[in-house]
């Protein structure tokens, strides 16, 4: 709302959305830190002995503990406050990414351990979005969800920055501090923003409850295939098989492929990452200029990113080639 002298005062329900949308970010911000700390510190392991073959097994089960802690959390979270799910996950998996370390020996216990931690980090999304969902106006949300996606992408490039200065291993702890910081500060948050009713819980139960009444399962199926969920499904996978894999690896890739030095590699990794890490803004951008067309978006996105990346097999120049990716 416009005041008198001119200036522009935040509406009540955008402020609310900010305190939220805030707290959201900077934890997914944490998560995200902690889920690229492997990556980054791959070519010191590999120098100091550990094999890719055995760092890509570590990293697989993680991911695979990952998705599958996707679908059941978020069960899950259907029945517990946000509040309790969120700040629970980022501690526990504090507690499993601090200790993954010195359990390296044991190859059976440091797969366990690092897939535990991509369970307990698999506690945080489903959440997150369900309580920003119930919580803000749809624009807010829109908005609050484009805020923790841009955190999920900066993750990348912090996690490489603390890799080119510290010790492989201590990069674990800087990771794990940070979860424990936000798994504290979200039951502060949360806490205060319950009793300030910002934040309630399943104020929408009863509406859903109502609509799902007389629908069989196959006609819930129905309105998924409607809203297209097969190819948002699609698009989901692609784009999380590719990003994932290929920013796990780039440290190495950096490393050995393009022959820049271990401690060189994370750095030029927190850059690429950093760039990519806008594609969040590009790709809004170029959704805004073609009048909200999300098919054309996605069709000039996929596009050029095929190219790009068909691009780095033929073009073998370092500086090129990390321009590519």
């Amino acid at each position: 709302k416009k005041k008198v002298d001119g200036s522009m005062k935040i509406g009540k329900e955008a402020q609310k959305a900010i305190k939220i949308g805030v707290l959201c970010a900077v934890s997914y911000f944490a998560v995200y830190i902690v889920r690229n700390v492997l990556g980054a510190v791959t070519p010191q392991m590999v120098e100091a002995g550990y094999t890719e073959a055995y760092i890509g097994s570590v990293s697989s089960l993680y991911f695979v503990a990952y998705a599958v802690g996707q679908l059941i959390n978020g069960a899950i979270g259907d029945r517990i406050k946000a509040k309790y799910m969120i700040s629970f996950g980022l501690i526990l998996a504090g507690v499993t990414n601090l200790i993954f370390p010195y359990f390296l020996h044991n190859q059976v216990a440091a797969k366990f351990i690092y897939g535990m931690t991509g369970f307990f980090l698999s506690m945080i999304y489903g959440p997150m979005t369900k309580v920003v969902a119930e919580n803000t106006n749809p624009i807010h949300t829109v908005r609050c969800s484009l805020g923790y996606e841009v955190a999920s992408l900066l993750g990348s490039p912090f996690a490489g920055i603390i890799a080119s200065v510290l010790v492989w291993n201590s990069v674990f702890i800087v990771g794990s501090v940070s979860l424990f910081t936000m798994g504290a500060l979200c039951i502060a948050f949360f806490t205060y923003f319950e009793r300030k009713k910002i934040v309630k819980y399943g104020q929408f139960e009863h509406i859903r409850a109502e609509k799902n009444k007389d629908k069989s399962f196959f006609g819930k199926i129905g309105v998924l295939i409607k809203h297209r969920i097969i190819i948002f499904s699609l698009v989901a996978i692609i784009t999380g098989v590719i990003r994932t894999t290929v920013v796990f690896w780039l440290p190495t890739y950096f490393s050995q492929y393009l022959g820049y030095d271990a401690q060189v590699a994370p750095r030029i990794f927190t850059i690429a990452t950093l760039i990519i890490s806008l594609s969040a803004f590009v790709a809004v951008f170029v959704y805004e200029r073609l009048n909200r067309n999300m098919d054309a978006t996605m069709l000039i996105m996929f596009t050029l990113s095929t190219l790009f990346f068909l691009g780095v097999y033929f073009v073998t120049n370092p500086i090129i080639n990390v321009g590519f990716i």
